[in-house]
């Protein structure tokens, strides 16, 4: 009662009550807000499977190139943000399986590790290379050798401080030793180079100097130094960082202590100096043994980040800044952590908060928050980082049935606050009180006529009166369920339901849209209508819709939202809409919104914050207005499941940097082809042998802020006609490529949206197989016109012989007419000539009847010689007679009949079996007239008894030999003989078929004549 009657006297200040009451009132400068910590080790890790290869980070740089390298107990690992690959012995050799102590990059970009075993390796162009330091230390023991501390001098001189004191100094011409404290136990090593060329070497007892291009003797101790010695660091800005044992922290440059930053703010019994690194200002940060990280602030105070924020327990062994900003640390069996600044500020249970979800919030005109929770949360009000009254003393008692859903403070700072059970309540004199109408109301808007809507259960509200009316439908259309409410500048009320669509109320008419309408779906959680008039509307399931001069724009997931379920929406002043969604709070430019829409652009970036960006929980709260509002500073406000949310767009950092891209293996079917070495890069171009199915190449983006929000594009040149968005996909896989060069080009943006245009290319040659190489395909071509030319030559040629055979042919007729005419004309012309003559000299003497019978002997003879020349010319021209066999038989008939009336001997020797041959018929004439002249002038002039013919057959040739036995040669002259007409009738005959003809003195005094005739083309 007492409680209540004076939250009732406070009242009457209105809300002045709630700067002065404090009953749950909370501190909120928990430094464990200021701070977001993420862990990897061997089990589990942000979005990854893990992957370390030993929870014991024992030392942690980041190369040249991006990557973050991870010394550990088990080896040297090289992490992406996402993932981890190990190196060892199997597959880099050289290597060796050592745990590494400590690692170090030049500014040549070469790898130092130490490792555990005392061994110290460099790795330069992917080579491993031994340099053997500390093999010969008088120290016992390899563990007592391992490096524990290493820098580069301005000269370029690399400096190597062991646990046992050896200092050495390695350039690329020679290694000079030097010796601090050697065989000398010390918990402290450090060797640090300043930019004026000195090295400084601090052991625990004492600190010295190298100067610039000293040498071994001269080793300048610290004049000053009468305290012992936890760390030295040198300083990117200049100068270097001391911590002592004795509880100081100083700022130095040579021998001069520029500032001293007072004691250390943690004890001495776990808390000595383990690591120390730079952050990207210049400011130092410090890691325990014991007591976790301390991150030194501009003005020189130091913020714990302890097991309270996350950081795992043990002692911290290595610390490094990456060039985004975060810090990652790496601790004695608690993996690797990355720190990073939370630029969001929370309000839950530690504040005052209920532990319920927050489901609504509002902000008033004097910089306090109006927060509505579900489950019976009820209602709370916060200002000045503290809750400074809740619904118990307001009145407005937190019971199951009265979750506040939504509440606002309107223009003139009156308080509405709608639950799901109970229905709306006013804050009136300092109390909530009920205001009749419906049970469930999901949304309360002042529209900018400043009139109260209300979305319930049953439908449209408006509150006049302070009484809660239901706006009834006069054209039938039915309205229930109502999840959002928005205005436009014609005064038109939007409303979303949860099933019947979308809806406008204007002049007491209400105007629908469905999903077949353009809609998405018909289930709207959230609507928001801008200064342009343009109406964005969250789907529980369909993505942003966009609706402007009845044109409807739809943006998914598919289009580079994180979600497609809106659950409420805020413009701030810089010209984002913020969106709520169970995958946590999202950032999206209205102008590129707006570019898409226009076709300009296919692609959007969204930036999604989840816990990685310091929200307790990703899931937005849904199915109430207002979920999200923004105060009179520019802060805004979400309401998540587990607490209130804020941050400010003007202040909140992006990441500037653009992410280097990699490509750090292709494999083709399966099997990797030139994987991308350790240190050493891959090559420009890669040759794909012929006959391969399936490509795949691998890239990755050194994104160490958050390397799950990456995004990429990539694009086979020659293949792709466009960029494909992979979203974080990182791998490219194509199929069946023709043989062609093609060049892969693959780009990627970090999370706020800065793309790498650059990006990385690598030319690929898909080799075609042996049938399409252009020497093959050359041939093929040559060896096709050739066969064609030889085709088109041969058909051609065989026309062409086909015709001059045929005019061959037709030329053998026309000469074997002409023969056959010759014959007819020469004998038988000749023949029945003598006869018409003889019958006339009968005629004239027929009364003498023996010259009659003379002339009739004579006729007689002469029509049987003409019948004998008739039968030789039917012979020559019957095809039937067109043989070898043929032309012997009737030659040798015809020689028998004429011999054996001259009454001469002969003898004939012939093959028993002649080839069947063809011959011409002018060949079979020529060598049957050419046989029987010899056979005549045998009998008319040789005076011979006998007659010897010889037919052979030799190389190609027919040969006739006639001998006889008669009076010879040696009585005629030679030139006489070839002047006789029988002989030159012969001669001729032979030469006109390509044959011989020679006549020469037989054996037996008698005459041989030889005819040559060839065979082997008849």
């Amino acid at each position: 009662m007492l409680n209540r009657r004076w939250a009732i006297a406070c009242a009457t200040a209105f809300y002045c009550v709630f700067a002065a009451v404090s009953g749950v009132a909370q501190d909120t400068s928990d430094s464990a807000r200021r701070y977001i910590v993420d862990v990897w080790n061997t089990d589990t890790g942000r979005n990854t499977g893990g992957g370390l290869p030993h929870s014991t980070v024992t030392s942690i740089i980041q190369s040249h190139d991006g990557y973050l390298w991870l010394g550990t107990r088990y080896g040297l690992a090289r992490f992406d943000g996402l993932r981890c690959e190990l190196f060892h012995e199997g597959n880099t050799p050289g290597l060796g399986g050592a745990g590494v102590a400590k690692l170090f990059e030049d500014r040549h970009g070469s790898l130092w590790i130490g490792t555990e075993t005392g061994g110290l390796l460099r790795i330069k162009d992917g080579q491993v290379k031994p340099l053997g330091i500390g093999e010969n230390s008088p120290s016992n023991g390899a563990f007592s050798q391992r490096l524990v501390s290493a820098c580069e001098d301005a000269a370029g001189a690399v400096w190597l401080y062991t646990a046992d004191g050896q200092l050495w100094r390695h350039t690329e011409t020679n290694i000079t030793r030097f010796e601090f404290g050697l065989g000398r136990a010390s918990a402290c090593r450090s060797v640090v180079a300043e930019a004026d060329g000195d090295v400084w070497v601090g052991a625990y007892w004492g600190q010295a100097a190298v100067p610039a291009g000293g040498t071994a003797t001269n080793l300048v101790e610290h004049p000053e130094m009468q305290a012992t010695l936890d760390y030295l660091l040198g300083s990117r800005l200049g100068g270097y960082w001391r911590c002592l044992v004795d509880g100081r922290i100083q700022k130095c440059r040579g021998n001069v202590v520029e500032r001293e930053f007072g004691p250390y703010p943690w004890g001495r019994a776990m808390g000595a100096v383990s690591a120390a690194c730079e952050d990207l200002a210049g400011n130092l940060i410090i890691g325990t043994r014991g007591n976790g990280v301390f991150w030194l602030d501009a003005g020189g105070n130091l913020s714990p980040i302890t097991t309270a924020q996350g950081l795992p327990p043990g002692a911290v062994l290595a610390l490094c800044m990456d060039r985004e900003g975060n810090l990652w640390v790496g601790s004695d069996g608690g993996g690797l952590s990355r720190v990073k600044q939370n630029q969001f500020e929370t309000i839950d249970e530690t504040q005052g908060l209920s532990k319920n979800a927050v489901q609504s919030v509002c902000a008033d005109a004097h910089g306090g928050l109006w927060i509505g929770l579900n489950e019976g949360g009820g209602a709370y009000y916060w200002k000045n980082g503290r809750v400074t009254a809740s619904g118990r003393e307001l009145g407005l008692v937190p019971t199951y049935v009265r979750p506040v859903w939504s509440i606002i403070a309107d223009h003139e700072q009156n308080v509405w606050a709608g639950t799901y059970g109970s229905g709306l309540y006013a804050f009136k004199d300092g109390w909530f009180r009920p205001v009749a109408g419906p049970k469930q109301i999901h949304a309360i808007f002042e529209d900018r006529q400043n009139r109260i809507w209300l979305g319930t259960q049953e439908g449209l509200a408006r509150l006049e009166n302070n009484e809660c009316r239901l706006v009834k439908s006069t054209d039938g259309v039915s309205i229930d369920e109502i999840r959002a409410l928005a205005d436009d500048s014609e005064g038109g009320i939007w409303i979303g339901s949860a099933g019947s669509g979308l809806s406008r109320y204007l002049n007491g008419a209400f105007q629908s849209w469905h999903a077949g309408d353009g809609l998405p779906s018909d289930s709207i959680l959230s609507l928001y209508c801008d200064a342009d008039n343009v109406l964005w509307i969250g789907t529980k399931a369909s993505g942003l819709v966009r609706f402007h001069k009845n044109q409807w724009t739809r943006y998914t997931i598919t289009n580079g939202l994180a979600s497609d379920r809106i659950t409420y929406q805020i413009e701030d002043k810089e010209g984002h809409l913020w969106l709520g969604s169970p995958s946590g709070i999202m950032r999206v430019a209205k102008k590129e919104l707006n570019q898409y829409a226009a076709g300009a652009t296919r692609f959007i970036s969204c930036r999604s914050y989840d816990q990685a960006d310091g929200l307790p929980t990703k899931e937005c709260t849904m199915e109430s207005q207002p979920g999200a509002c923004l105060d009179a500073s520019g802060k805004l406000w979400f309401a998540t499941a587990k607490g209130l949310v804020g941050v400010n767009p003007k202040t909140l950092q992006s990441n500037p940097w653009k992410p280097p891209v990699i490509i750090e293996d292709v494999l083709v079917d399966g099997q990797p082809q030139n994987a991308r070495p350790l240190r050493g890069e891959m090559p420009a171009r890669l040759e794909v042998p012929p006959g391969k199915r399936r490509l795949e190449i691998k890239y990755t983006a050194l994104n160490l802020s958050a390397a799950d929000k990456s995004r990429f594009k990539y694009m086979l040149e020659g293949h792709d006609l466009d960029w494909k968005e992979a979203g974080n996909d990182r791998v490219a896989s194509y199929t069946k490529l023709p043989p062609n060069t093609y060049t892969f080009r693959v780009k990627a943006c970090n999370e706020d949206g800065v793309w790498n245009e650059e990006g990385r290319n690598l030319e690929i040659l898909v080799q075609p197989p042996i049938w399409r190489t252009w020497w093959f395909l050359t041939l093929v071509s040559a060896g096709l016109l050739g066969g064609g030319a030889g085709i088109v030559h041969y058909f051609s040629t065989q026309k062409l012989q086909r015709q001059l055979e045929r005019m061959r042919h037709q030329e053998a007729l026309e000469k074997e007419r002409q023969r056959i005419a010759q014959d007819i004309h020469d004998q038988l012309g000749a023949s029945l000539t003598s006869v018409t003559m003889l019958s006339e000299l009968v005629e004239g003497e027929k009364d003498n009847p023996e010259e009659v019978e003379a002339y009739a002997r004579q006729i007689a003879q002469n029509t049987r010689d003409t019948t004998r020349i008739l039968d030789e010319i039917v012979w020559a021209v019957n095809p039937v007679n067109d043989t070898l066999d043929s032309l012997m038989s009737y030659a040798c008939k015809n020689m028998q009949e004429f011999l054996s009336l001259a009454g001469l001997q002969y003898r004939l020797d012939m093959p028993e079996q002649l080839p069947k041959l063809t011959l011409p018929p002018e060949f079979r004439h020529n060598i049957f007239l050419a046989l029987k002249e010899s056979i005549t002038n045998v009998v008319r002039h040789s005076g011979a008894t006998s007659v010897q013919v010889r037919v052979r057959l030799e190389s190609g040739n027919l040969i006739l030999e006639i001998e006889d036995n008669g009076k010879g040669l040696a009585e005629m002259d030679e030139k006489k003989l070839l002047t006789r007409n029988g002989v030159r009738g012969m001669r001729k005959r032979m030469a006109s078929i390509g044959g011989q003809f020679s006549l020469v003195p037989g054996r037996e005094k008698g005459t041989l004549v030889r005819l040559v005739a060839p065979l082997e083309h008849r």
